[in-house]
C-alpha cells in the first residue's frame, strides 16, 4: 500500500529519496512528500499527485539535507489533499511517516486536543508525532520518546520518524506493516521494500514483529518488543535491476503477461521430474503432516481468492480431498467450526495482506492441522508466520493488477493439489501423466500469447461499452471471476462473472445489444450445456465473444466471434483460458487512456483492512 524510504548519508539524500519514492509507485497511491534535516533545519514537501508533481516541485523549492524520510500515500483517513499527505509534523521538531492504521487514533486525538495539540489534518497519523513530540524532553533520546508512544497505540503500523534537534538518526518500528534496514557504505537505508532502494544496498536486514530500530550513518541497532538490543539476519539483495524497468514494453503489466512464460518456468524448476513431483518442496515437515491431511481451507483476497476457487476444483476432482474457500476478511469475522486433519492454506502475493495475515494468525489458535503459505515475497510476514511455505517464484511484479503471479499461484496450488492427492486418488501413473503435462505449460502459455494482435482488434469492440459480462463453468468460472476483475481494475468498465448455468436465474435479465458477453468454452463434459447458456445470451442479442477450444465447436453464427485456444490438458485450462483475458483488459484500457500500471483507488500490497 503506502511505501516508506529513509537515508542517511554524508551526501544530500533528496535525490535518493526522490528516487526511492519512484521505484514505490507501483505499489499505488495519490500523494508523495518528503522532510529532511540540514543542519538543525528541517524542510519538509508534499504534494497531491504523482511523484514527478514532487519533483517538479522540488525544482522550483529546493531543499537538501543529509538525513531524510519520503513517503507515497494511499488514503485510508481523510481525502487526498496536501494536509492529509505525509510525512506529518509537529511543529518544526519531529517529522513521521506511516504504513498502516491506528485504530484507537479517536480517542488518542480527543486526549491531545484536551492539552491544546492543532491539528491540520483528518489523518490518524498526525496522532502520533504530536505524542512523540510531546514525551521527546521528559525522555533521553528519539528511540525512548517513541517507544513510549508506541505503547499506547493499537493497530498495524511502520513508522520512520526524524527530529530537528538529532540530525543524525532515524527512528523505525514495525508492527504489522513489512520494513526493511538497508545496508550500505558509510550510509543506511529504511524502506518498506527492497525495491526502493534499487542499487543502493546490497544487503537488508528484515526488522520483525515490535522490532525498534535506529538508523545511522555508520550504524544501526535493532531493539526487540522488550527493549533488548538484538540482531537480525541480513539477507543479500536478489533484486535484478531489470526487473524494475520496463525495457521495450509500454506497461510493467505488458511486460509481465509477457514473462509468463519464463516465471512458469521458474515455478516449475527444480520441483518436477519426467514422472513425479520432487520431495520436499513444501518443506521438511510436509510429508508428516500431509500424511495427516484429510481437509483442505484456503483463504485470500481478490485475485488470490480466484486462484483458491480454482484449487477447490482440483483437491477435490484430482486429489479426491475436500475444500473450503474463503476470503479472508469474511474468513476472520465469523465463528467458525474446524473439522479435524485439516490444513490451512494461505495466498498472497505480497505476504503482506493483512486480511490474509490475520486470518492465519487466527488459524494457528483455533485448531488447524498445519498452515501452508503460498506467497512470492520470502521474507514476508505470512512467509515467516507458516509451518509450510511454497514460493510462487513470479519475480518482481510492479503492475497492481496481478498477471504473473497470480498463474504462478495456480501452478503452486496444482503442484499441492498433486502432493496431498499421492494419499488418496493419485497413483503414480496419474501422477506421471500429471506431471509431463504440466511440463508442457510454459510452451502452450507461449503459443497463447500469440493470440495478442487478434485479441487487441477485439478490445476496440469494448472502448464504448458500460458493462461487461463473463461466463464460464467448473474451474474456467474463477477464471470469468478473474477476467471481469481486471477489466473494471485496468478499464473501469462495470464488470461482473457468473456461473453460465445461473444466466437464467437473473443475469439474463441484462444482456442486450450494448452488453458484451464474453466466456469461456473448453472442450469438457459441460461444453453442451454452455452452447445452451450462449444461445440464450444470442436470442437476446446479446454480443458474443468466446475464447473457445476448436474441438468444442462452437457455432459459426451472427453475434458470435469466436477466438481459437490451443488445446490444453483439462488441468491446465484455468492456466491458459487466464492469459486472453489478461490481454484484453490491458489492451482496453490502453484504448481507454486508463493508468494501466496505476488504477485509481488501487494499491499493490494491501495491508490495512
Amino acid at each position: 500500500m503506502c511505501g516508506i524510504i529513509g537515508v542517511v548519508s554524508q551526501r544530500n539524500v533528496v535525490p535518493l529519496l526522490i528516487d526511492g519514492l519512484k521505484r514505490l509507485e507501483y505499489r499505488g497511491y495519490d500523494s508523495a512528500g518528503l522532510a529532511v534535516i540540514d543542519e538543525n533545519s528541517a524542510k519538509r514537501i508534499r504534494q497531491v499527485g504523482k511523484v514527478v508533481e514532487l519533483e517538479q516541485r522540488l525544482a522550483s523549492h529546493p531543499v537538501r539535507g543529509n538525513i531524510g524520510i519520503a513517503h507515497t500515500r494511499w488514503a485510508t483517513h481523510g481525502r487526498p489533499t496536501e494536509e492529509n499527505a505525509h510525512p506529518h509534523s509537529s511543529g518544526d521538531a519531529v517529522m513521521l511517516v506511516h504504513n498502516g492504521i491506528i485504530e484507537n487514533h479517536e480517542e488518542l486525538r480527543r486526549q491531545l486536543a484536551k492539552d491544546g495539540c492543532y491539528f491540520s489534518s483528518e489523518t490518524d497519523t498526525e496522532v502520533i508525532v504530536h505524542m512523540i513530540n510531546k514525551v521527546l524532553p521528559t525522555v533521553d533520546d528519539l528511540r525512548q520518546a517513541v517507544c513510549t508512544v508506541i505503547s499506547k497505540l493499537r493497530g498495524a503500523y511502520a513508522l520512520a520518524i526524524i527530529e530537528k534537534n538529532d540530525p543524525t538518526t532515524i527512528v523505525a518500528v514495525r508492527k504489522g506493516s513489512p520494513l526493511i534496514v538497508g545496508i550500505g557504505i558509510e550510509e543506511h537505508y529504511i524502506a518498506s521494500d527492497p525495491i526502493a532502494l534499487g542499487n543502493l544496498a546490497e544487503h537488508f536486514v528484515y526488522l520483525e514483529e515490535g522490532d525498534v530500530a535506529e538508523i545511522q550513518l555508520s550504524q544501526f541497532k535493532i531493539f526487540d518488543s522488550q527493549g533488548q538490543l538484538v540482531d537480525r539476519p541480513i539477507k543479500d539483495n536478489q533484486i535484478a535491476i531489470e526487473n524494475i524497468i520496463r525495457g521495450e514494453y509500454r506497461h510493467f503489466m505488458q511486460k509481465e503477461i509477457f514473462e509468463q512464460p519464463q516465471a512458469l518456468a521458474a515455478a516449475l524448476e527444480n520441483r518436477i521430474s519426467e514422472h513425479r513431483l520432487l520431495e520436499g518442496i513444501f518443506g521438511e515437515q510436509a510429508k508428516l503432516i500431509f500424511n495427516r491431511v484429510k481437509h483442505v481451507q484456503i483463504v485470500a483476497c481478490g485475485t488470490s481468492y480466484h486462484a483458491g476457487m480454482v484449487a477447490r476444483y482440483w483437491l477435490e476432482k484430482i486429489a479426491g480431498v475436500s475444500c473450503q474457500v474463503e476470503i479472508a476478511s469474511e474468513f476472520r469475522y465469523r465463528e467458525k467450526v474446524v473439522l479435524p486433519n485439516t490444513l490451512f492454506v494461505s495466498i498472497s502475493q505480497s505476504g503482506e495482506t493483512a486480511d490474509t495475515l490475520a486470518a492465519l494468525k487466527q488459524a494457528k489458535e483455533i485448531g488447524y492441522e498445519s498452515t501452508l503459505a503460498i506467497c512470492n515475497v520470502a521474507h514476508s510476514s505470512l512467509v515467516r508466520e507458516s509451518e509450510l511455505v511454497l514460493m510462487t517464484r513470479a519475480g518482481v511484479e510492479i503492475g497492481v493488477a496481478s498477471t504473473k503471479a497470480f498463474t504462478t499461484q495456480l501452478v503452486a496450488l496444482l503442484l499441492l493439489t498433486i502432493e496431498i492427492g499421492k494419499r488418496y486418488k493419485i497413483d503414480e501413473a496419474k501422477e506421471k501423466q500429471l506431471i509431463q503435462q504440466i511440463s508442457k505449460l510454459p510452451a502452450l502459455v507461449q503459443e497463447t500469447l500469440d493470440l495478442n494482435q487478434s485479441i487487441k482488434k477485439l478490445a476496440t469492440r469494448f472502448v464504448n461499452k458500460n458493462h461487461t459480462l463473463f461466463l464460464g463453468r467448473g474451474e474456467e468460472y474463477p477464471i470469468a471471476c478473474e477476467g471481469a476483475l481486471k477489466l473494471k481494475e485496468l478499464s473501469y468498465i462495470h464488470a461482473e462473472a457468473y456461473a453460465a448455468g445461473e444466466l437464467k436465474h437473473g443475469p439474463l435479465a441484462l444482456v442486450d445489444e450494448n452488453m458484451p458477453v464474453v466466456a469461456i468454452a473448453t472442450n469438457d463434459q459441460l461444453t453442451e450445456k454452455l452452447k445452451s447458456n450462449l444461445e440464450e445470451v444470442r436470442a437476446r442479442g446479446g454480443e458474443l465473444i468466446v475464447f473457445a477450444d476448436i474441438a468444442s465447436e462452437m457455432p459459426i453464427a451472427e453475434g458470435f466471434t469466436v477466438i481459437d485456444m490451443p488445446s490444453a490438458p483439462e488441468c491446465l485450462v484455468p492456466i491458459i483460458y487466464t492469459i486472453p483475458l489478461q490481454l484484453l483488459s490491458y489492451h482496453v484500457a490502453v484504448l481507454k487512456g486508463t493508468d494501466v500500471d496505476q488504477p485509481r483507488n488501487l494499491a499493490k500490497s494491501v495491508t490495512v483492512e
